[in-house]
């Protein structure tokens, strides 16, 4: 019984700790990061699930300096990989070197490579072949690597937060479905309005950026996945979650007729897994005991948007993935309160 109570004490205070956090995660933020309020809001909700992210936009748009300075909020072992085309898997993952040992005899030693660490920034993950980009795979959905046939568990927690440029400029490969879809988001990262980037101009010229101070541990990060898990939500929102992905697939009979002019492949169940897990965190962070309608909705177009593959027909009528997904929100009925 103390057990019990115990236990669900600490997960009032995690609780608590979290719906506490969100000023506190902006206000560090803030002395290096100059608006993407959107941007930040996704990052932290895929962290506080424990799921990978995506960031997609140009060059220049502080992709990288966003995601270290989050590590740093978190007190996170950070490690950064720069994907090249001539970037080798073992580079990611490590590799066995020969070594004397002071008693004469040579054995193979594993060397560990940068995906050891907590915080793992795969930087411009599009810029190398699909051969390094599966050295990933296994790491991000088994939390292990295995290297001559010997597995090596990563330390938890263990976060991907890889960037990449648009697809359309030269010396890109696209990432593999099967890769995409173990990213919990997709976000877009857009340049910022005038005000903003004149604020970012000004502050980055006359002093050096501000130290962030850490927050959390990684022990904490750990207790807020358990807790998100066990958020409430209805099961009318489950089902609408998993209509949404359901009618996204072409040629199912629960795809509205413009998924079937415009889109070449659909999402997958685990689309309806993130989104929900993800609305329960957004629940969390915003204050709210229980994930909502609204959770749901705020959080199709990060987590379809790299799952939804338009056809040519949608290619030559100019229509874009972020249509599709708007079109899905406006022809799927929302669950009514009951």
């Amino acid at each position: 019984m103390t057990e019990a109570i115990d236990e669900y004490e600490l997960e009032r205070e995690t609780v608590e700790l979290i719906r506490g956090s969100r000023k506190r995660i902006l206000v560090e933020l803030s002395r290096v990061i100059v608006g993407q309020d959107d941007v930040i809001e996704q990052l932290l909700i895929s962290l506080f699930a424990g799921g990978h992210c995506l960031i997609t936009g140009a060059p220049g748009l502080a992709k990288t300096l966003l995601v270290r300075s989050i590590a740093q909020v978190f007190h996170l072992n950070f490690q950064r990989i720069q994907f090249t085309p001539d970037l080798m898997p073992a580079d990611i993952t490590g590799t066995e070197i020969l070594e004397q040992a002071s008693d004469g005899h040579r054995r193979m030693q594993f060397v560990k490579g940068p995906i050891f660490g907590n915080v793992i920034l795969a930087d411009e993950i599009n810029r190398t072949p699909p051969k390094t980009q599966a050295a990933l795979l296994e790491a991000m959905q088994e939390h292990q690597v295995t290297v001559a046939g010997v597995r090596y568990p990563l330390e938890e927690p263990f976060f991907v937060l890889a960037t990449q440029n648009p697809i359309e400029m030269e010396g890109t490969y696209p990432l593999p479905e099967a890769q995409l879809d173990r990213f919990m988001f997709n976000v877009l990262i857009d340049y910022l309005p005038e005000d903003d980037e004149v604020a970012v101009v000004q502050r980055t010229t006359s002093r050096r950026p501000a130290a962030i101070e850490p927050i959390f541990t990684g022990d904490d990060v750990r207790r807020f996945h358990d807790v998100v898990q066990k958020v409430p939500i209805a099961e009318d929102l489950v089902r609408y979650a998993v209509r949404l992905a359901a009618a996204s697939r072409p040629g199912r009979p629960e795809a509205p007729e413009f998924v079937n002019d415009w889109v070449a492949w659909g999402a997958g169940t685990r689309a309806a897994q993130y989104i929900v897990l993800g609305a329960k965190a957004r629940a969390l962070l915003a204050g709210r005991n229980h994930a909502g309608i609204e959770d749901i909705r705020a959080l199709a177009a990060p987590t379809f948007r790299h799952r939804i593959l338009v056809g040519y027909r949608a290619e030559a009528e100019g229509i874009s993935v972020e249509q599709v997904i708007s079109r899905l929100l406006e022809t799927i009925a929302t669950p009514t309160a009951k």
